[in-house]
């Protein structure tokens, strides 16, 4: 037994309500482990390391969503390109571009999110909201009107790791302020509907401040 039912059960309730989606947050845990979540009937599981990924996928079944959640680099892209469902930490236009390039290789449209840097932590990585501006720039000028290839469906981002509450519902909800702002906008290959905040230590925060996809581990599978 490798799943907290109970947990999951309350946890999916609880989204159920916010019409919030659950990605069960797999990295470093088994295949065995992956399955068990996965006859209950979850099908979104996230991985952090691309190696990881990729095996696991290929022993699993095929009608699981990967999400991609940790930091990617330009160079690994290729790897998850045939299969992912959703990347969630685009954090420059560069690797925006090589998603797109890779997913062309494909014949796939790639769906992804931004990932905004929120925290006070200097260690997590993420746009500032310039380098978010520049990307989401509306009008003719939209560098995105190129990338033909992917499909951006939000923001992303991670508060400070902290006992602050006052400081994690700043950050959630300035992230949400973000999104609310960039949906308005008819934007090139982009289709603001998911807002990927909160995890095993602050969903429920992050649930009250709007977000819609919460990235679930320890709660699930224990701690590591």
């Amino acid at each position: 037994m490798y799943i907290n039912k109970e947990n999951y059960g309350r946890i999916c309730e609880e989204l159920k309500t916010k019409d919030a989606q659950l990605v069960a947050v797999s990295k470093t845990k088994p295949v065995d482990a992956i399955r068990e979540l996965y006859e209950l009937g979850h099908r979104d599981f996230g991985e952090n390391y691309v190696q990881e990924l990729v095996d696991k996928q290929s022993q699993l079944p095929a009608d699981i969503r990967w999400h991609f959640i940790g930091h990617l680099q330009t160079n690994k892209v290729k790897y998850i390109a045939p299969f992912v469902h959703l990347i969630h930490g685009i954090d420059s236009f560069k690797l925006l571009k090589e998603v797109d390039k890779q997913a062309k290789k494909n014949n796939r449209v790639v769906s992804v999110l931004l990932q905004v840097h929120i925290a006070k932590e200097e260690t997590k990585f993420g746009l500032d909201e310039q380098e978010l501006a520049a990307i989401l720039e509306a009008g003719d000028n939209s560098p995105l009107k190129e990338l033909t290839n992917i499909k951006i469906r939000g923001l992303m981002g991670m508060a400070s790791f902290s006992d602050d509450q006052h400081v994690m519902r700043s950050e959630f909800k300035s992230l949400k302020g973000l999104f609310d702002q960039y949906a308005q906008q008819q934007l090139a290959n982009t289709k603001f509907e998911i807002l990927s905040m909160g995890m095993s230590g602050d969903y429920k925060l992050a649930l009250e401040e709007g977000s819609n996809m919460v990235r679930i581990g320890s709660l699930l599978f224990g701690s590591r």
